[in-house]
């Protein structure tokens, strides 16, 4: 978050439009930080709720391939 951020920050004086030929730069600008916050909503929201969902359907298919174990008899020897 904190890299983010740091490049979010350094990026906006370009995507506002401050300064001369601001004009040619702020479509980058506007592309690097709309890139930025969505990469870190991604990283922070999407990709943890995926892996909750697939191990959700690891869990309802795991039980169809298991293997019945082997009863095995044991015998007390004292």
């Amino acid at each position: 978050m904190m890299t983010t951020m740091a490049a979010t920050i350094g990026t906006l004086p370009i995507a506002i439009g401050i300064g001369a030929g601001a004009e040619f730069r702020q479509p980058l600008g506007l592309t690097v930080v709309s890139g930025l916050i969505f990469s870190q909503f991604l990283t922070l929201y999407i990709t943890p709720v995926y892996y909750i969902y697939l191990d959700a359907a690891k869990n309802r298919v795991q039980p169809l391939f298991r293997k019945k174990a082997a009863v095995i008899p044991t015998v007390n020897i004292r």
